[in-house]
């Protein structure tokens, strides 16, 4: 019982009809704390269930100063106008009992919920228990927006108080339980699965929500159980899989280890054998080496005879030898004296011979002379025939005269023609010279224009393939066809590209000018028609634009920094500038600097321009046709791309047509010089043959003087020779004297050489007989040194074989030595260690102590190199048929059979965990799903039996799509209003607010005599139904609230129908607002029921 405070300006009182009970509602003011007990009639405990409210008190809450109601135990119905406070209590209940501000809807922040203008407000709620009420208090702290918990007066936490609050079964958060204004709406937006959850709580055993809980875990555990078992069940199928198909090669592989490990112990055997064959050699050549030793030293005895024997007789060859040269010097003396006899005889010999020769010599020359004066003779007289037929010719000097006029003319005629041939060379040179340059700048031009078409070709494929076309079909067209403009256009300075190209759109940069409409047709139907190129094409204005002046005079723009107009920025034929000055204007917009851009607004509000170009900026300019004002929008230019490069077309013709030209020019050169090259050619034969004349006649005219001067010199040459004559028979006399003389010396010298001669035979004769005896000496002196040299032989090769056999013992021997070591090795055996027992089938001793030791392991192995070998090439060959084996498979194959068997552990296990699980659910489904059934089917009969009293059809089941999708469980309620329509779905959409009104306030009622919880509120849930409905629903209400052990009903509501059925059990709380409220101190409810009786008894009276 309770009367809010309030300030509102208008009071507006509320009444309604009510069967007043003995202890029935009372009047309480809103501005005090009803601190006397005994002002309300007392309630027996016994009507209350455990955790209803007893009690509820507000201070500084909304619109609450001080307030305090207290609710029945049965149905409680507050009403009040609206904004009189109804929900404030609601919201008090709610917080309270530690509910979340956002769930009423209102705020998120408990200080919002104080009474403006105050710090700090409060809510206390009492709560009846058996064992002693439960009284929560809140404090809110609005400065902090925190809140001070107690209960019954003692500080706590929050978390206690909670705990309190559910251990009483009490849900705010729960719509079925909890049904605040805002949140009306939102009962029928709940899904069924939220639906089935909140009406557990609400209404279903403490354990039946858990159960429901544990179900969905154990189930989505079991759904993570299959998933992790079938994904272990295909991975190991895999892994079974993958292994079998690597069992072959793994078979293969452990095949192939068997004959490396087979070739392993032949190739550790192989030191072995081959140690023990080199010891058995090595002993041989021992045996061999000791022997020829013994051979040696015998051969070295028997040759001391004979070298004595040799001795003697070289000392009787020495002896010999020397009386041989004492002969030989006297011999030699004999010998000499002859030779200088028969020296002296051959001089002899040779003076005769040389006198004969003198006499011939002599003879000879005279002879000669003889005969050369009589040809000398002959010789002149020819000449004098010949000199006389000369001076009968004619004279010759006119002749040679006239022939050197002509040769002088001839002569200069042909210097003349020559400085002709120079010049025209020079001016070929010349010529060549300047065609070489004229084409090395058409080269250069080419190149520029090539840079210009690569960048087209790269950037517009179709338009550079136009301009191919277009080059090799100009003959089709009538009129002047330009390229793209962006090839025609030839910037005079580099820098100023990036103006045109933000000027020009990229369409019609890459566009054909054409001259005639006809000749654009014809290219475009060719072009884009028939070879489907995207190209662009404009036509020039018949009218040209490309002289036309601009509007203004640069000079009167150069004050705002402006040095050019676009137009004269560059070059481009007559179609293209006229073109392009029609349609971007391009002699009217001029070109500034940073001087422009700094002075912009000057040069925008003066020069009145459309648009303008600074250093790094355009501008477009605009008048309002409204304001009258100018509008300008500047942008930042961008890079140019296509125009920095620079090709002079029209210089390019020029150049072509002076190559021309010169070209002309050089024929008609190369054939003037063939023609002065045959006139110096005629001139040169016809020099020749003058000269040859000239020659001639100056030969006849010399011939005479010749001829008289060879006769003279042929006369002195006679006297000459007739002079040096010779007597012939003196000289034969004094030879023949001298030759006589010589030959009487001659025979004496041969005389003395005969006496010599005899003298040296008989020394000759003395000298054989002593070699002879010489030649004894030496023969039996050789037939000894044969014997012994043949013995020295044979000792030689002994010595040399006992060498050779010595120095393979010792190669032998450090040849053991090494297998010895690589034998170990192979074993595993240190220099110094003993060989093993085990390892040991002989052990033969050789030298410095090595012992041979093969392995007993070896024993079953062939025992020689050969069979060795040939057993190595066999298991080698059959290892190496065994190919692409990887040694990681095989360990990836160990580690898949392990990791196979580890997963199949797992999943035993899993499996195992996964049955155990299946068994919980199904203990714990039975548990939970039967109480279910049997709770919805109450609720269903109840709800049922609700919508029939209305003439209306309404069913709530359970539903769900899976039964083993436990979360996906819902309560589905279902509805018909009218007769004509199906049973349909509550939803936020299908159904009126009324009709959801009613369904949820039914649903609700179902709820309120199986429900577990100690009170219910429902506020304003009757806004949106009809009147019939609503009188229907609240009958339903006082009904069901009102029934004995059902919890305690909070039905807010701001009105209520005429003649409504009450019940003596119901609480009617009214909510009065108004400023004439009494003070909560002058508050008197005993003092206003006698007030009341009195007015009563007094009216019959008057």
């Amino acid at each position: 019982m309770a009367t809010p405070s309030g300030k509102a300006a208008i009071p507006s009182p509320q009444t309604s009809k009510r069967a007043l009970p003995k202890d029935a509602s009372s009047e309480v003011p809103s501005k005090r704390k009803n601190s006397n007990p005994s002002s309300t009639l007392p309630r027996p405990s016994g009507l209350f269930v455990e955790g209803s409210i007893v009690r509820i008190a507000m201070e500084n809450f909304l619109t609450y100063d001080i307030c305090e109601v207290s609710p029945g135990p049965h149905l409680n119905m507050i009403i009040g106008a609206n904004g009189t406070g109804k929900s404030s209590i609601v919201c008090a209940i709610c917080l309270g009992l530690a509910g979340k501000p956002a769930f009423m809807g209102r705020a998120d922040k408990v200080g919002f919920f104080v009474k403006r203008g105050c710090s700090k407000g409060l809510v206390e709620i009492e709560l009846f228990r058996t064992s002693g009420n439960l009284i929560i208090t809140r404090e809110i702290d609005v400065i902090k927006n925190q809140s001070f918990w107690f209960i019954n007066k003692k500080p706590v936490t929050q978390k206690i108080v909670e705990e309190q609050v559910a251990a009483l079964n009490i849900q705010v958060g729960n719509l079925c339980q909890f049904l605040p204004q805002d949140k009306v709406g939102e009962f029928a937006k709940l899904s069924k699965i939220e639906l089935l959850e909140a009406t557990e709580k609400s209404i279903g055993p403490p354990e039946m929500h858990r159960y429901h809980c544990e179900l969905k875990n154990f189930r989505e555990k079991e759904k993570q159980l299959e998933t992790s078992c079938k994904e272990k069940t295909e991975y190991l199928e895999k892994m079974v899989q993958r292994n079998e198909r690597y069992k072959q090669d793994v078979e293969r592989f452990y095949e192939r280890k068997r004959h490396l490990d087979l070739i392993e112990m032949l190739e550790a055997k192989r030191p072995w054998v081959e140690y023990e064959n080199v010891r058995q050699e090595y002993e041989g050549v021992k045996l061999i080496r000791d022997r020829v030793k013994e051979e040696v030293r015998k051969l070295k005895e028997g040759q001391i005879p004979m070298t004595r024997r040799i001795e003697e007789i070289e000392r009787q060859r020495r002896t010999l030898e020397v009386r041989i040269k004492e002969k030989a010097n006297d011999i030699k003396e004999a010998s000499q004296k002859c030779k200088q006899r028969q020296d002296c005889i051959e001089r002899k010999d040779r003076h005769i011979k040389e006198l004969q020769q003198a006499l011939t010599v002599k003879q000879n020359e005279e002879h000669d002379r003889q005969k050369r004066i009589s040809n000398t003779r002959k010789m002149i007289e020819d000449l004098q025939n010949e000199l006389r037929t000369a001076e009968n010719c004619e004279n010759v000097q006119p002749q040679i005269d006239a022939i050197t006029n002509d040769l002088r003319r001839v002569q200069e005629e042909k210097a003349l023609c020559e400085g002709e041939i120079i010049d025209k060379q020079r001016e070929k040179e010349m010529l060549e010279k300047q065609k070489r340059s004229v084409g090395d700048h058409i080269i250069r031009f080419d190149n520029l224009m090539n840079q210009k078409e690569d960048k087209l070709r790269q950037r517009y494929r179709d338009t550079y393939d136009a301009v191919v076309w277009l080059r090799n079909n100009r003959d089709r067209f009538k009129q002047r066809v330009c390229e793209p403009i962006m090839l025609t256009i030839n910037m005079k300075d580099n820098k100023n590209a990036k103006y045109v190209e933000n000027h020009i759109s990229s369409n019609d940069l890459r566009a054909f000018v054409f001259e005639s409409q006809e000749d654009m047709e014809i290219f475009l139907r060719e072009v884009r028609d028939n070879k489907k190129l995207r190209v662009n094409a404009v036509i020039a204005p018949k009218i040209s634009y490309a002289d036309k002046a601009p509007s203004r005079s640069l000079n009167e723009l150069k004050q705002y920094g402006f040095f050019s107009y676009l137009r004269e920025l560059f070059d481009a034929p007559d179609p293209v500038m006229s073109y392009l000055c029609c349609q971007y204007h391009i002699h009217e917009v001029p070109v500034g600097t940073e001087r422009t851009r700094e002075r912009i607004e000057r040069v925008i509000q003066e020069t009145r321009l459309k648009q303008i170009y600074t250093a790094e900026e355009k501008y477009v300019l605009k008048t309002s046709f409204y304001s009258n004002k100018v509008i300008s929008s500047n942008t930042s230019l961008k890079v140019a791309q296509f125009l920095t490069v620079t090709v002079d077309l029209e210089q390019r013709r020029h150049l072509e047509e002076q190559l021309k030209e010169i070209n002309r020019k050089l024929e008609a050169v190369e054939s003037g010089l063939v023609a002065l090259r045959d006139t110096n050619r005629h001139l040169e034969l016809k020099d020749n043959e003058l000269r040859l004349k000239k020659k001639e006649l100056l030969e006849r005219k010399t011939r005479k003087r010749q001829l008289e001067q060879k006769i003279s010199s042929k006369l002195a040459s006679i006297r000459l020779m007739e002079q040096d004559t010779c007597n012939l028979e003196e000289e034969e006399r004094k030879a023949s004297t001298k030759i006589k003389e010589i030959n009487v010396q001659k025979a004496k010298l041969v005389t003395e050489l005969t006496g010599l001669v005899k003298i040296c035979t008989s020394l000759h004769i003395q000298k054989v007989d002593l070699i002879l005896q010489n030649t004894t000496v030496i023969s039996e002196k050789n037939k000894l040194e044969a014997d012994y040299m043949a013995s020295s032989s044979q000792l030689r090769a002994t010595e040399q074989q006992f060498i050779e056999l010595d120095e393979n013992r010792l190669r032998l021997l450090q040849k053991c030595k090494e297998l010895m070591k690589r034998a170990r090795q192979v074993c595993n055996l240190s220099a110094d260690q003993a060989v093993p027992q085990e390892f040991q089938t002989q052990v033969p001793t050789i030298p410095n102590g090595y012992n041979s030791s093969p392995p007993m392991a070896f024993q079953d192995l062939p025992n020689t190199l050969d069979e060795i070998d040939a057993l190595l090439t066999e298991e080698r060959s059959r290892a190496s048929c065994f190919t692409g084996l990887n040694p990681t498979v095989v360990e990836e194959y160990t580690k898949r059979e392990a990791e196979i068997q580890q997963l199949t552990e797992e999943l035993r296990g899993k499996k195992a965990e996964l049955d155990e699980y299946r068994e919980n659910i199904s203990q714990v489904k039975e548990r939970w799903l039967n109480p279910l059934k049997e709770l919805v089917e109450k609720i269903n009969e109840k709800f049922s039996h609700f919508f029939s009293s209305m003439q209306c059809a309404g069913e709530v089941d359970l539903h769900t799509e899976n039964e083993e999708d436990y979360d996906k469980y819902g309560i589905r309620i279902r509805v018909k209003f009218r007769s004509s329509t199906q049973l349909h779905e509550l939803t936020p959409h299908h159904q009126s607010g009324g009709e959801r009104s009613v369904s949820t306030m039914l649903y609700l009622m179902a709820l309120q005599e199986l429900n577990r919880c100690p009170f219910r509120v429902v506020d304003e849930i009757n806004q949106g139904m009809d009147p019939i409905n609503e009188r229907r629903v609240f009958e339903m209400v006082v009904n069901t609230a009102c029934k004995e052990n059902t919890s305690q009903y909070f039905f807010i509501t701001p009105k209520l129908l005429q003649n409504l059925p009450y019940s003596e059990k119901m609480t009617v709380l009214f909510v009065y607002n108004g400023p004439h409220m009494l003070e909560p101190n002058r508050w008197n409810l005993k003092a206003f029921q006698r007030r009341r009786r009195r007015i009563t008894f007094t009216q019959p009276s008057q």
